[in-house]
């Protein structure tokens, strides 16, 4: 007799941790229920049991990939100045875009790429989520301006979306096979554009 439900010795958090490389190698839509449960090591009763459906489960899975895998996002945040919050998280993107133990990209930016049947409610929720991000930088470099360490005149919110513009570019790079120093490089470029004090 075939086992239903949750199968004995059934580690959620193993299965989420396989869930989120299988929609980060393939997509939203490229991961097929068939490749999620064969990766969790669970059948279709006991996905939906734990994580509900397939779109309730990749955003468990995005949730987990924002805690884990872009804990550098916060740490960057946390430097002294605006120049160092930036630098700290365009190169920490970088090297995260290309790990040698992780697939390459980002799956924030890769998951909905393609649009799909679901009207684009999975695209939606991701780029509501890289705004949040965008808005926490944009914040973060308001401060900065307050505390006289950015020119008065510089845009923080503007200034914010050229740092994401810039990380989301080298996420599609990185997925295409675009090597870690060449991401590097162009961040060296980018760094150029950041506006910094002027001491008198």
């Amino acid at each position: 007799m075939a086992h239903r439900g949750r199968p004995r010795g059934f580690d959620a958090d193993a299965a989420l941790k396989n869930a989120v490389e299988v929609f980060w190698r393939q997509g939203y839509e490229g991961a097929s229920l068939s490749d999620l449960t064969a990766a969790m090591g669970i059948n279709r009763t006991s996905m939906y049991a734990a994580f509900g459906n397939k779109e309730e489960l990749f955003h468990r899975a995005l949730a987990l990939y924002a805690e884990e895998e872009m804990a550098y996002a916060r740490e960057a945040l946390a430097q002294p100045t605006a120049y160092a919050v930036i630098e700290t998280f365009l190169r920490a993107n970088a090297e995260a875009l290309t790990r040698d133990d992780r697939p390459v990209g980002c799956l924030s930016v890769q998951g909905g790429l393609a649009a799909g049947g679901d009207n684009g409610h999975i695209a939606r929720f991701l780029a509501d989520s890289r705004l949040a991000g965008e808005q926490a930088l944009a914040e973060r470099l308001a401060r900065a301006i307050e505390e006289g360490d950015l020119p008065p005149d510089t845009d923080p919110h503007a200034l914010a979306r050229y740092v994401m513009v810039v990380s989301e570019g080298n996420a599609v790079h990185a997925a295409a096979g675009v090597p870690r120093e060449a991401l590097l490089a162009s961040v060296e470029i980018a760094m150029r554009a950041i506006p910094t004090r002027q001491l008198k």
